[in-house]
């Protein structure tokens, strides 16, 4: 039996850009993707935590060190600058790998990796 996991976590990033007028996706700082082992191209479900929005996307790899968090296209809809998302990625495994699988879980400060 497969179970879907939660595998990647960015807790409480806030939205830098939300921009219209782009094909779709999440523009992710790569400093705040190598973090939790997120992949250009992964589906992602954003949550805002102003708002209560909930939605799916795929990431796209951002500046690194830029501190970026853009919600491009429809996407763009859904956020406002300045809200607090969350970023979750899931994986599929085996019911046994699951119940010692370890999720990858940041919590920046200003949308940094801090080495606290």
């Amino acid at each position: 039996m497969l179970i879907e996991m939660m595998k990647s976590k960015l807790h409480c990033v806030q939205v830098t850009e939300a921009n219209l007028n782009y094909m779709g996706s999440i523009t992710i700082d790569e400093d705040l993707m190598d973090a939790v082992d997120l992949l250009p191209g992964q589906k992602v479900q954003v949550v805002d935590n102003n708002n209560g929005e909930r939605f799916e996307t795929y990431v796209i790899k951002g500046e690194r060190g830029s501190g970026c968090v853009c919600l491009n296209g429809a996407a763009a809809r859904k956020v406002q600058v300045g809200d607090t998302v969350i970023i979750i990625a899931y994986a599929m495994m085996d019911y046994e790998e699951a119940k010692t699988f370890q999720p990858k879980v940041a919590f920046p400060e200003n949308n940094r990796i801090t080495n606290n």
